[in-house]
């Protein structure tokens, strides 16, 4: 009960709860601004059922990070059929902005004509690869060239932290140096196998370095798609003192040819762990790639990627 002058004396009352404040303060959400341009994952290889939930999982993993998120997915070998290719995405995703623009005006809306870029085309890369690149660029050419290109996910220690959970996976290596805990089959040596020639190689051996400090085992990179590479470096690494090898493939999958990999283990002579695939740090590397070609800063209170 309450009297005109306040409520009853001996009742409790509610109060605002204080705003948090401090480092341990809840972050403000973020979400996709209003408009925003679409963000098209590029999708390389051969397209399959197992690619296509690969590249779902990872554009639901961006859109839980960034609530509002409009995103789609452009093989880049596509059929237009099951698997729409990069080109018609980018056309259909510029269409739908005119169309809403269109209705907007239409029910007496006043709204800006488009403007800027109606997608941001993201590779689902690890590293680069000047082939790769090179055709999607002209998709998006051949689109209208009404969309941003940004680089591919790598190096990025989010990176190596999802090489040492694969590796570990496939029992190569141990889940935690800090708990010392032995696993018998652990690699003394570390191949990272990529695509994409010189360029790639260099690229995953920044990677590389970070994952050798989580191993502490020697990292060296190494070309799938180069004859011979692969073996000059498990020759090495064994010249270097290794006895026991595993190959981790520096890649997400869908970039992979089938039986590449096994092919250069069996050239190795040792065990290989799988791609790094729907990793939810690919989710948050291709969200921050979009982020920053927006402008968009990471949620506060959140670590930046």
């Amino acid at each position: 009960m309450s009297s005109p002058t306040g409520p009853t004396p001996g009742l409790p009352v509610r109060m605002p709860r204080p705003r948090q404040s401090g480092r341990h303060r809840r972050p403000e959400p973020v979400a996709a601004p209003e408009g925003a341009p679409a963000l098209v994952l590029t999708v390389p290889g051969v397209p399959s059922a197992a690619i296509r939930s690969l590249a779902e999982e990872v554009v639901s993993i961006a859109r839980s990070e960034l609530p509002g998120l409009e995103a789609a997915i452009g093989y880049l070998d596509g059929d237009d059929a099951e698997y729409p290719t990069l080109t018609t995405v980018l056309s259909r995703v510029t269409a739908l902005r005119a169309e809403r623009y269109e209705i907007a005006v239409a029910a007496g809306r006043e709204v800006a004509a488009p403007a800027g870029p109606a997608a941001v085309v993201v590779p689902l890369l690890a590293g680069p690869d000047s082939g790769l690149t090179r055709r999607i660029r002209q998709a998006v050419m051949d689109a209208g060239n009404n969309a941003e290109l940004t680089d591919v996910l790598g190096p990025h220690p989010l990176l190596a932290e999802g090489l040492h959970v694969r590796l570990s996976e496939a029992g190569l290596a141990r889940a935690d140096r800090a708990r010392l805990f032995t696993v018998a089959t652990a690699a003394d040596g570390i191949i990272l196998a990529t695509v994409g020639g010189e360029e790639a190689v260099q690229t995953a051996g920044i990677t590389g370095m970070l994952l050798a400090a989580r191993l502490a085992v020697p990292v060296m990179a190494a070309a799938l798609d180069q004859d011979g590479s692969i073996a000059a470096v498990a020759e090495q690494l064994r010249g270097a003192g290794a006895e026991q090898l595993a190959l981790a493939p520096y890649l997400i999958g869908p970039e992979l040819a089938e039986g590449l990999l096994e092919v250069a283990a069996k050239e190795a002579g040792c065990a290989a762990s799988e791609p790094l695939g729907a990793y939810p740090a690919i989710g948050k590397l291709v969200l921050s790639q979009y982020m920053s070609a927006l402008g968009i800063a990471p949620q506060q209170g959140a670590p930046a990627l």
